[in-house]
């Protein structure tokens, strides 16, 4: 395992300026965050229209490895095509797209999930979908049974998802073996993120447990931007790197 941050944590400031910032902070791979709505992040036509342009002006910003790809919404077709093309060329063999909403039907999801994956191998990228309230994925059965429908999908396992909102954390060991990417932030029953140290994850629990399973990719630090002031942020990031850059 290793450790790496998205650019969502920066996600208010160009991808250039996220890159930057965090190649600062000391992180040596990242996570690319996509908002297909918020265009001020990332110019996903540009991407998808010049990939080879945007990873050479990506590569200026910073020393830093991508690992993984996140979409924080749905795409058409073409786009995702360019999305896995633009992941391809970039040695990044991880996408994380959403989980279908809560209350979809499981073979509407399926279909949908079908083509992210089919789309995606043509370009040799994994897909997984993330653990979420609100999707699908909130019930574990049914994230799980969504992986055996769909060959090849895995899960993007967030933490946070498992306390926020619960009087008592909720286990997710048996979606451990379906996991291809982790999202990290600290977090409270009462707030999806809080300050690192003041939150419910058990960091050391989790890494044992993923190196247990056999998990051996990125712990991904994705902090919610919005929910933190700019000011705040790198001493988070630093902390939360120390952190599980320690227990690895």
């Amino acid at each position: 395992m290793y450790v790496s941050a998205s650019t969502r944590c920066f996600a208010d400031q160009t991808v250039f300026d996220a890159c930057r910032r965090l190649d600062e902070l000391e992180f040596d791979k990242y996570e690319l965050w996509i908002d297909p709505d918020a265009g001020c992040h990332v110019d996903l036509r540009q991407m998808v229209a010049e990939p080879e342009n945007m990873h050479s002006r990506l590569r200026e910003q910073s020393r830093m490895v991508p690992v993984a790809i996140s979409l924080a919404a749905d795409v058409d077709d073409a786009t995702f095509r360019g999305i896995a093309r633009f992941a391809k060329l970039g040695r990044i063999a991880q996408v994380t797209v959403p989980a279908p909403r809560l209350g979809t039907p499981f073979n509407e999801a399926v279909d949908a999930l079908r083509n992210y994956v089919a789309l995606a191998g043509e370009e040799a990228v994994r897909v997984s979908i993330p653990t979420h309230q609100g999707t699908v994925c909130e019930d574990l059965h049914t994230a799980v049974e969504l992986c055996d429908a769909v060959p090849g999908l895995g899960l993007t396992l967030d933490p946070s998802h498992f306390i926020f909102g619960r009087t008592e954390p909720a286990s997710f060991d048996r979606l451990l073996p379906r996991v291809y990417h982790v999202h990290l932030r600290d977090t409270s029953p009462d707030a999806l993120q809080v300050p690192v140290g003041l939150g419910n994850v058990d960091y050391s629990r989790l890494v044992s447990e993923l190196q247990r399973s056999g998990y051996r990719w990125a712990l991904s630090v994705d902090l919610i931007a919005d929910a933190i002031p700019l000011g705040d942020r790198p001493l988070e990031l630093r902390k939360l790197r120390l952190l599980l850059e320690t227990l690895l």
